[in-house]
């Protein structure tokens, strides 16, 4: 008689405080890190970065100590950049990732170019469109407006805004300094990475190596969680490949997540102060499935209509509300604003930690901390 094959056995169930206190650890939110800036940007495997002072806000929220020019030193000196990565969105990295990371996620990003412009980019060779392109950001940055002009010349009557488009997917293009330099402004102007850092893009185009830098950042985590992270599709059969060298969990849905051997999963009681997120914090951008961080009732409130990612604060390691910083006149206000009501023992945590924020954000300033009770669809802009 043949003999029955053992029953797998079931794999552990991890539940919503679990996956957020491993959340939490990675993200250098439990407690503050020692680490230096340069290192933190690696361990996060980047920041997203759309606009200029959102990493030093997640920077500040996550590292012992850390100040502005920590992290405008690394840009001026070219240990990092701004660029398209992931979801074909701009993310700040380390010289070095950007340098592994790109060609890995160059698939999607043609595929992203060819759905967005296609019909407007028709007649484009685009490898002629990368060459030229090339060929103009090197020999003196340029922004996308005036990039788009100068490309317009070779193919009149196409869009300028599609073809500085076409270039910045087909090409790994940077945003040099002073885009991303605290305090400063102006449009970002480009040239290629290579150009920029004096090296060439990695050769590897495998995924492997991507998102198993996502499992220690974001883990565990599903296949569709790597896939909303990082833009890319048809990632399975890359996952079971890494199967062996992964462990496997579930979450309450019975969802299967994967996850580094040696990866931390701290107790799901750990105490987690409060924290001031930035606004694109890649911790509400990570998941298909965000409740590990936020509730659903709240995605609203924090997700606007145009695309913007609104800065949040955490209590007990969850999403409770949002935050700015208005100022005028020499003064600098923090506005927080409260999903839910607040106990006292919150907000005295919340104000000490808006405290150091405005610090960090306005030292020159008088300081004021308001919280914001009331009608949210009055109080959010």
């Amino acid at each position: 008689m043949q003999k029955s094959r053992p029953a797998k056995a079931a794999a552990p169930i991890l539940g919503k405080r679990a996956l957020n206190r491993a959340l939490l650890e990675r993200q250098l939110l439990l407690r503050r890190s020692n680490l230096s800036a340069l290192e933190a940007i690696e361990r996060l495997a980047g920041i997203q970065a759309q606009a200029p002072n959102p990493p030093y806000f997640g920077l500040w929220s996550r590292l012992e100590g850390f100040q502005q020019e920590q992290l405008s030193g690394l840009l001026h000196n070219r240990d990092a950049v701004r660029i398209v990565l992931m979801r074909s969105t701009i993310h700040l990295v380390s010289a070095r990732d950007c340098l592994t990371f790109r060609p890995i996620l160059q698939p999607m990003l043609e595929r992203a170019l060819c759905s967005a412009y296609g019909r407007k980019l028709d007649g484009v060779e685009l490898v002629r469109l990368a060459d030229i392109s090339r060929e103009l950001v090197e020999a003196q940055p340029l922004t996308f407006n005036e990039l788009g002009k100068r490309l317009a010349g070779h193919w009149p009557g196409c869009d300028p805004a599609a073809l500085a488009s076409g270039a910045r997917n087909l090409l790994p293009l940077v945003q040099v300094p002073p885009r991303g330099i605290w305090g400063s402004g102006g449009q970002a102007a480009h040239t290629t990475a290579e150009h920029w850092l004096g090296f060439p893009l990695a050769e590897t185009a495998a995924p492997d190596s991507l998102l198993l830098r996502y499992l220690a950042a974001f883990g565990p985590a599903s296949i569709r969680d790597m896939q909303v992270w990082s833009g890319l599709t048809k990632l399975r059969e890359v996952v079971e490949i890494l199967r062996p060298q992964l462990r496997t969990f579930e979450d309450e849905n019975g969802n299967e997540l994967f996850d580094l051997p040696d990866a931390p999963l701290p107790d799901p009681g750990t105490i987690s102060p409060p924290r001031f997120l930035s606004e694109f914090d890649n911790m509400l951008l990570s998941f298909a499935d965000r409740s590990r961080i936020i509730d659903e009732r709240y995605k609203p409130l924090v997700f606007t209509v145009n695309g913007i990612i609104r800065a949040a604060f955490l209590i007990d390691g969850f999403v409770r509300g949002i935050w700015r910083i208005e100022q005028a006149r020499g003064e600098a206000a923090l506005l927080i604003t409260p999903f839910e009501p607040l106990s006292q023992a919150e907000q005295k945590a919340l104000t000490e930690e808006g405290a150091g924020l405005l610090q960090f954000a306005a030292a020159d300033c008088s300081h004021d901390i308001k919280f914001l009770i009331g009608d949210l669809s009055t109080t959010l802009k």
